[in-house]
Parts: C-alpha cells; structure tokens; sequence
C-alpha cells in the first residue's frame, strides 16, 4: 500500500472526521453531487455522509468530493415557466455590455467587463481610409 494511498483511506472518519475514500474507491450506494445529478436526483438537504479525497502529484492540499447517500437523495425540482423566465433574464443580464447596451452571443468576460468590440476598439489606423459612417 503506498504512502499517498494510506493517507487518504480513512473508511471510519478517525483521521479525517468524516469516513474518506481514495479517489474512484467510493462504496456502492454513495455518489457525489454531479453523479446525482446525472441520474435526476439532488442531494435533497441531507448532510455528506463521507467523502473521496485525492492528494495532488505537485504543491499542497487535496482534491475533495463529498459523497451523498443515493437512496436519501430527491428527484430534481422541476423548471417552471417562473425559473425559465429568472434564468433567461440572468444569462441576458451576463451577455448585454454595459457600454454599448447590446445583447452579444456570448457572455461577457468578466475580466473585460465589456464586450470585446468596447474593450478592444479599432484603432482609427488600423481602418485604413475607411470613413466614419
């Protein structure tokens, strides 16, 4: 058993405080959040029960998953013409420039905080003998 592999076996919680995994070892019956959500369920507010854990090759720390019970898990709420119309609103309010007030394609950097046209405009050079309309 390697080093890296006893650290982060911990099937009863006494080093970690909550029973952990090596990564890809979960038991049979637990999941994490996207694994649940890949099968239509939410974790429904309980609490993770364990965790997998997988140390990093360089620097320091770990990579952590908390793990749900499948069997306590909800089925995912489903969307309203209410939730539609909120999160149409929000992906508008992310993609509209607040220079230029037009809608892009895309989302707005947030780095930028503009579109790209705003944040990168044409230099009067670069337009050649084009003439301003």
């Amino acid at each position: 058993m390697s080093a890296a592999y006893a650290e982060v076996f911990d099937p009863d919680g006494a080093r970690h405080g909550i029973p952990t995994y090596p990564w890809r070892l979960a038991p049979e019956g637990l999941a994490t959040r996207r694994q649940l959500r890949a099968r239509g369920l939410r974790p429904g507010g309980q609490e993770p029960v364990a965790q997998v854990m997988r140390l990093r090759r360089r620097g320091h720390g770990a990579l952590i998953a908390y793990l749900y019970r499948i069997d306590r898990a909800m089925p995912v709420r489903p969307m309203t013409p209410a939730r539609w119309s909120a999160l149409d609103c929000a992906m508008r309010a992310r993609r509209t420039c607040p220079a230029c007030r037009l809608v892009a394609d895309y989302c707005i950097p947030r780095s930028l905080g503009l579109c790209v046209p705003c944040a990168y405009p044409e230099p009067a050079a670069a337009r050649g003998n084009r003439e301003e309309p």
